[in-house]
């Protein structure tokens, strides 16, 4: 196992290095995600083995519901009720509709292309699922996309990932041999739960923390920062005691019921806790990376590829048309949500909750996920700023039109 003297040499160089990379990353199609998962898979296993991390270790699992708990409770604050009200709708049909499709348009694949079985496929699907644009943080920081777009991909991101927990759980207990395992109990009661007390923690939460000059005299602005912090892992840590709820849907509920009662929470939370998060990203990057070999990511062959330009050309993009028909979306801002669905966060920590459970396809089937992350980072990357500026300048395009008309 890697020394803690290693960990923290690699840990450092890696904030420092990042730090003064991120000019040049910023304006290039390979972004820090790529340079982190890069480095990884150099120090790791398919590399120069400095980093030696077990797999299946508590290390790996605790790593990557950290990340998952922070980014989706970042995610979640920073959903906005006017557009929560408003704009509801395409979200929520892209997670009814595109998001089991896609699941299932992968595991037909993944189906037709190994000798997985139907179970094991459906969990690949499920690991693929989920949507990252995190990775493409162009497409929804930049002001030109429409704020519409930019919410829908934001809201689809941030449930998803809570939506996609379930079944992957399921699916890996189902494999695990379990007989007393009832999959629709499982995913209701996960479901139904993980709602409940995140609505209410939220509120609790949102009364708990005084207001205005209360608020100011009293708690130091990093004070509420950690407050918020808190909330988050005391939402995920109660919610998952028993009867057992899905603590990640419940720290995205909570985050947008806070947000929303307490805009001023957003605040605090970004501007103190923003490098923390970075920090548990930049791990579950790295560890991610020393996991991968080439021989392992490639075992497959081209059934491993097949499955690649199926997740990321194919199934969501059929998934994503027939969710939003008869919705009034043009065929171009279809296309640019469905391209939009990156490979990232969520599904590398799921596949490395997958990888520490004692499945016996588990390594199998992180690899295939990986692969499609590994491409996803590459293209998704190399598109993120072009294809914003596109739909920006289309968007603008159609403003002025629209304008000359009214005129």
């Amino acid at each position: 196992m890697t020394s803690f003297e290693t960990a923290a040499t690699v840990l450092g160089a890696l904030l420092v290095g990042g730090a003064l990379l991120s000019g040049i990353a910023r304006r290039s199609f390979l972004s820090l995600t790529a340079i982190f998962v890069l480095v990884g898979f150099m120090l790791g296993h398919g590399g120069l083995e400095v980093l030696d991390i077990a797999p299946r270790s508590t290390f790996v699992k605790d790593l990557a519901l950290t990340a998952l708990v922070l980014i989706l409770f970042r995610d979640g604050l920073e959903v906005e009720a006017e557009m929560l009200q408003k704009a509801w709708h395409l979200p929520l049909r892209k997670l009814v509709l595109a998001m089991p499709i896609t699941a299932g348009v992968v595991a037909v694949a993944t189906k037709a292309l190994t000798d997985l079985t139907w179970t094991e496929a459906f969990l690949v699907g499920a690991l693929l699922s989920p949507t990252d644009p995190v990775l493409s943080s162009s497409v929804v920081t930049n002001p030109r996309v429409p704020r519409v777009i930019r919410h829908s991909l934001n809201l689809e991101s941030g449930l998803n990932d809570g939506l996609a927990l379930p079944p992957v759980l399921a699916l890996t207990a189902a494999l695990s041999a379990d007989s007393d395992f009832v999959w629709w109990k499982f995913v209701l009661q996960d479901l139904t739960l993980g709602v409940a007390y995140g609505l209410v923690i939220g509120y609790l939460a949102s009364r708990a923390l005084p207001r205005g000059g209360d608020l100011v005299d009293s708690i130091p602005a990093h004070q509420r920062a950690l407050y918020a912090l808190g909330v988050a892992f005391l939402t995920y840590g109660v919610t998952t005691l028993p009867p057992h709820g899905n603590g990640v849907i419940a720290v995205f509920v909570c985050a947008i019921v806070l947000g929303i009662r307490r805009p001023d929470i957003r605040h605090y939370f970004e501007s103190r806790a923003e490098d923390v998060i970075e920090i548990v990203k930049l791990g579950v990057f790295v560890v991610f990376g020393s996991l991968l070999t080439l021989d392992g990511l490639f075992a497959d062959g081209w059934a491993a590829v097949g499955i690649v330009f199926v997740t990321l050309f194919v199934a969501r993009t059929v998934a994503v048309w027939i969710a939003l028909a008869g919705t009034g979306v043009d065929g171009a801002e279809k296309a640019f949500m469905a391209w939009f669905g990156p490979k990232g966060v969520a599904t590398m920590t799921f596949s490395l909750l997958v990888l520490s459970q004692a499945i016996p396809q588990g390594e199998r089937i992180f690899n295939l996920a990986a692969l499609v992350v590994l491409c996803s980072v590459v293209v998704h990357g190399l598109s993120d700023t072009p294809g914003a500026e596109w739909i920006g300048r289309r968007a603008e395009a159609r403003e002025r039109k629209r304008a000359a008309v009214a005129a």
